[in-house]
Parts: structure tokens; sequence; C-alpha cells
């Protein structure tokens, strides 16, 4: 749906207020703008496939100069989203459909968003299956849903390995997500070997043990027997100890406690 600023037009019953129901793009142009009448095709024809999930404004910066003031337009066509009175993100000049519909997957708001935010306070309370099943409900709504999939990723990877590599293969072009990804290859792999493949060596059994306390969800320990490991033997399994003490540290993040406690004696093991 497109509204097109005249007489009755009220930025902020029209864009703020809207807002707060529903997502407002903003799109600041002028007549004499030929970028401007590139773009406005384009938003308009996503803003007609798209009429449930946000709703297109147009702002003549001509005929209210001062509301492009108020928001920093200082080159058009920008583009605003607005969500809950605020701007949530932007982008300037004429982008091709393709890279507006990439944007607009990243910027618009999730319309499970308090569920994901519930799912995350259940997973920091340590009901991490509360979590599991309110994300899997989510992502049956909202399939595409970035936040819900690396959240689940992170729940489940160690117990549903094989799953969680598939859900970070869907994300894993995401710059927020590479870390995560790279910590889920890495562990995943090591998790959904059989104990058979590992080779011979006076460390074996330490590492499969550290390998089994990785399994059961136990970082503390898996840090700890994988630490024992690098020191006797680094390059065990092609430094395999040292590449998933890393995915830990990444997958937990630096200021997890179990990362603070083990991250000085891994720097020492080697």
């Amino acid at each position: 749906m497109e509204t097109m600023p005249n007489d009755t037009f009220d930025f902020q019953s029209d864009v703020i207020e809207l807002s707060n129901r529903k997502p407002v793009l903003v799109d600041f142009w002028a007549a004499w703008c030929g970028p401007c009448r590139l773009l406005a095709p384009v938003l308009e024809k996503l803003a007609e496939k798209n009429t449930d999930a946000w709703t297109l404004v147009k702002i003549d910066t001509e005929e209210f100069p001062d509301i492009a003031a108020r928001y920093g337009v200082r080159g058009i066509p920008n583009v605003k989203l607005f969500s809950k009175g605020t701007v949530i993100d932007e982008f300037s000049g004429a982008l091709p459909e393709y890279q507006i519909e990439q944007w607009l997957r990243k910027a618009l708001p999730s319309p499970h968003a308090e569920e994901i935010d519930r799912a995350e306070a259940e997973a920091a309370a340590g009901d991490a299956a509360g979590a599991v099943s309110r994300l899997e409900r989510v992502l049956q709504e909202e399939s595409d849903s970035i936040r819900a999939k690396g959240l689940l990723i992170r729940l489940i990877l160690c117990g549903r390995p094989e799953e969680s590599l598939r859900l970070s293969e869907s994300i894993e072009g995401e710059p927020e997500y590479r870390d995560l990804c790279e910590s889920v290859r890495t562990i995943a792999a090591l998790l959904l070997r059989p104990p058979a493949l590992f080779s011979d060596d006076t460390v074996r059994d330490d590492y499969i043990r550290a390998v089994t306390l990785l399994r059961q969800e136990d970082f503390d320990g898996a840090l700890d027997a994988f630490i024992g490991v690098l020191r006797k033997n680094r390059y065990y399994d092609d430094d395999g100890s040292r590449k998933v003490c890393i995915a830990i540290f990444r997958l937990l993040g630096e200021e997890h406690a179990v990362t603070s406690k083990h991250r000085r004696a891994f720097d020492r093991a080697f």
C-alpha cells in the first residue's frame, strides 16, 4: 500500500503511529531527481506484493523539507524503515529490486520477535527444551527467520549435530553468523564421526572422552579434556583439539564464564 503526501498527510499518524502496528518504508524523493524516478516503481511493486508486511509512504523533500532535515536526509533517494516509531534501517540510491528484497529480509522486524525473545529468555534460564520447542514453532510459520535459526542452531548443536549443520548452511552467507557457522562445521563434524575412526595414540581415549563430554554439552569438562590432549599431543587428529577449543569459544562467546575460565590454559597449552 502506498501513501502519497498531500493536504491531509500527517507524519505523526501516517508514519510514526502506523509503524507501531506495521513497519513503514519511507521513500524520501523529489520530482527533479532521476534516480528517484527509477526507484519509485520498484518500491511500489514490492509494496503491492507485501501489503501485509509493510506500508510504503512517499515523502517529497521539496514539500516537506523539515521532515527530511529532521531525519538527516542529505541525498535522495533515501529510504528509511520505521518500526515502533524509530528508524531501524535505511539505504540510499536506486538499488535494483533483488538488492532491495535482500535488504528487506534482513531489515524487517520478525513478526515473531516476541516469541524469539521468550525463547532466548528460556534458554538463559536453563530451559533449553522449552526454547527449542518455541523456536521450532516460529520456524514453522516463518521459515526464513535468521535470528530463530541462529538461536536454534546453538541449542541443538550437541544433541542434533546433523540438523544443526543443515540449518547453519542456510545462514552461512550472513556476516553476523559467520563465526557461528564455522564453529558448527567444526563441532558437528567431530560429533558425527564414529569413535572407531579416531587413530591409535596415547591420547586417543582422552580425546574420545572429550568428544563424549562435548556431546553431553558439558563445555567446561570438554574444554578441560581437549586442553589436556593439547598438552600431550597437539597434532593428534590433525590439530583437532585446538580447532574444537576455538570453535567452542566462538560458540559460547568471549564473555562466557566457561570461555574465561579456560582461555588462559588454552593459550599456554602449546
